[in-house]
């Protein structure tokens, strides 16, 4: 079995493999669902949904909303807060939105983060896949045994699988989505409970009487295969599941020299393998006889938090081995910078932190990591944090010292920005962490400063209200539209994409519709920006001067002149991934960058030429004719120029390349809304059609143009 043994497991009552998904105010179960790792729940989306009171098919992921879960173990029930780290919402096999009254939809599967104990949850089932004709298990989210159900697997259509109930015992209804079904002879897990064709209703909703032909105990679950390909590209199982060891593996071979030279004496080594093993949430073997060098390798190799435990119980007596087994480390991938303690304690932190300071988490990444060309991404904060903590940091060295990795550099950054209490156990965190890694106090200092320049200045820029609206041609002077409003948590989709298209005034009514449902923060008086998502070829659509005509309106309402309105094109912005780095080093110079003024035709050449190599432009205004303007535009826009302006309307000298030199490049969106307003007051006199590309660095642009996974056959 091995010195370092899982904790026992619940073969003899599997019925404890099933969690119960609470509703974090009230208590109630909305569902069940099972322990996938040592953090981390797995149940279904529409599960979720219920437990936070939303509606069933809510496609928008929970962000920082808490829910409660109920693990069970040998010594009793545990009630753990959680919150979902991967979020995919239930869809139709077309990709579509899942409406109510619908019996069968995929994807729905959430992955819950939970707070748990130091040493891990208890150790789940194993799991396998689904096959025709399996003998099944299923039991309520309460978790109670005598709610078990027995069913066998009918077939798996369609990343589906349609399951038989027995005609007597329990059957699978309410409460039972999300748990595990548990095969006695694979003793495995294979798949989750979804959902239960119900008996057919009236158009009144009753009952119809019991007929032979009705449909009895069907219900149907999603295959724990299909969950893989679910789960698989998001990372998920590769940090709970590890392939057998290979004992010529040049990495292994070093562990086992390292553990050697760094644990030589036996008892030394029992004494620390026993911390190692209870600090990890595993059993210990023998108090008499040590692990060998290869079984205590394999552990730090496959545990991936084994080998910061050990740094730690390391760097006090002996830092040069806690240095020599981080370094090691480094030629793996397995393992993790944070010990479970040290993982729990950040995510205590972050879960008990105002959730204003948590919305600009993103912000603060992106400050404390310029220079990084592929930034981390996530539909949760929890998800954001893992990636992290798998980056080595850009943060400078010198003479061989530690670097300061990327996930406490952005702990800096967020604590920076909270109040004193808050900040100063962020920071006891991250010295705690630092003093772990050898990672020397002067350095770890400079970051700090770092973060609190960057903080005093974005605390004057509050995020600021804005809607999102993706503008796609349609037939002949027409447009669909899909829209996001975005309060400083991020874009929430409030439309759907549609057949639906519209004319010019009537995308305005419906643009203005969305901003009425806006409410700035108290103390801010700032109209909403309206951020225009658009293709390279609709960079000059005149969606500022659509105006909502309509004869029982009292006034116009044309959208750029009651609104900063600006263009922002993710097709340009993303075509080279290269220049993305120097896209958010750029932002990150908004205020002290220097403008870059066009106004003689140049080449697509020279401008590259010009461009790539000054990094503190930030800005450029194109004063060219119409011939070579759209060109000088869509290069400085690829090249990661954050703020490009123009004048649509010119061959000449252009009067809003002169007007808006004179505003500041934060201001501008502002500026040019001001412009606009006085073109129509008054044209001689502001002749000008300003266009403002605006690539806000700091801000989440919604995912553009995926077509949703196809089930097939």
């Amino acid at each position: 079995m091995g010195w370092f043994r899982a904790a026992r497991g619940v073969d003899d009552e599997p019925y404890r493999y099933v969690a119960s998904v609470r509703g974090a105010e009230d208590g109630a179960v909305a569902g069940a669902g099972f322990v996938l790792g040592a953090d981390t729940v797995l149940t279904c989306a529409h599960v979720v949904n219920d437990a936070l009171g939303r509606t069933m098919f809510e496609s928008r992921s929970p962000g920082l909303d808490e829910l409660s879960v109920e693990v069970r173990d040998t010594s009793g029930t545990r009630h753990y807060p959680a919150r979902v780290a991967h979020w995919i919402p239930p869809r139709a096999g077309d990709g579509g939105t899942v409406r109510a009254g619908d019996d069968e939809w995929f994807g729905d599967l959430a992955v819950l983060r939970v707070d748990g104990p130091a040493g891990g949850l208890p150790v789940g089932p194993s799991r396998t896949a689904m096959t025709v004709d399996q003998e099944v298990s299923a039991w309520h989210g309460g978790g109670r045994g005598a709610t078990l159900a027995r069913l066998t697997v009918a077939s798996l259509h369609r990343s589906l699988g349609y399951l038989d109930g027995e005609a007597t015992g329990m059957a699978v209804g309410a409460g039972y989505s999300g748990g595990p079904l548990w095969c006695r002879h694979e003793r495995a897990v294979v798949g989750l409970v979804v959902a239960h064709f119900m008996p057919p209703r009236d158009a009144a909703g009753a009952l119809l009487p019991p007929s032979p032909q009705h449909l009895i105990r069907r219900s149907w679950a999603v295959p724990w295969q299909s969950v893989e390909a679910e789960l698989r590209p998001l990372g998920v199982l590769d940090a709970m599941t590890t392939g057998p060891l290979d004992s010529e593996d040049p990495a292994f071979l070093l562990f086992v020299e390292v553990v050697e030279e760094v644990l030589p004496v036996m008892s030394e080594r029992i004494d620390r393998a026993q911390r190692l093993a209870r600090l990890c949430g595993v059993q210990a073997g023998s108090s008499v006889t040590p692990p060998t060098s290869e079984e205590l390798a394999a552990f730090l190799l496959t545990h991936p938090r084994a080998l910061a435990v050990l740094s730690g119980l390391l760097r006090r007596d002996s830092p040069e081995a806690a240095d020599r087994v981080l370094a090691t480390g480094g030629l793996s991938p397995v393992p993790r910078l944070l010990s479970p303690q040290e993982y729990a304690e950040l995510r205590r932190h972050l879960g008990a932190m105002d959730r204003a300071v948590l919305g600009r988490f993103p912000e603060a990444v992106r400050a404390a990591l310029p220079h990084l060309a592929a930034l981390p991404g996530g539909d949760s904060l929890d998800a954001l944090v893992d990636q992290l903590e798998t980056l080595p940091g850009d943060s400078r060295s010198a003479g061989g010292e530690r670097r300061v990795p990327a996930l406490i550099r952005v702990v800096e950054y967020v604590g920076a920005l909270c109040p004193g209490a808050r900040r100063a156990e962020l920071r006891l965190w991250a010295d705690g962490v630092a003093r772990r890694l050898g990672i020397p106090r002067a350095a770890l200092g400079e970051r700090r400063s770092d973060a609190q320049v960057w903080a005093r200045s974005a605390r004057d820029r509050s995020a600021r209200v804005r809607v999102l609206v993706q503008v796609k041609g349609a037939e002949r002077g027409r447009h669909r539209l899909r829209s996001w409003c975005d309060e400083g948590a991020g874009p929430r989709q409030v439309s759907t994409d549609s057949v639906v298209s519209y004319s010019a005034s009537e995308a305005a009514r419906e643009v203005l519709r969305v901003l009425d449902t806006l409410r700035s923060p108290d103390g801010d008086e700032r109209p909403p920006l309206v951020e225009v998502l658009v293709d390279r070829t609709s960079l000059n659509l005149p969606i500022d001067e659509w105006e909502a005509r309509d004869p029982d309106e009292i006034v116009p309402g044309v959208l750029g002149v009651e609104f900063p309105l600006v263009v922002h094109c993710p097709e340009l912005l993303r075509r080279h991934g290269r220049f993305m780095a120097h896209w958010r080093s750029r932002w990150s110079r908004l205020d002290s960058g220097k403008t870059f003024v066009v106004s003689e035709s140049m080449d697509r050449e020279a401008i590259y030429s010009r461009l790539v190599n000054q990094l503190d432009t930030v800005r450029v205004s194109v004063d060219v004719p119409a011939a070579v303007r759209d060109g000088v535009v869509q290069t400085c826009l690829a090249l990661g120029i954050p703020v490009v302006v123009w004048d649509r309307s010119r061959d000449g000298a252009s009067h809003v390349a002169k007007h808006m030199a004179e505003v500041a490049t934060r201001e501008l969106p502002d500026g040019v809304r001001s412009y606009r307003a006085n073109a129509k007051a008054s044209p001689p006199e502001f002749p000008g059609r300003p266009v403002l590309a605006w690539a806000d660095a700091d801000r989440t642009v919604p995912r553009l143009h995926l077509t949703e996974p196809q089930e097939s056959a």
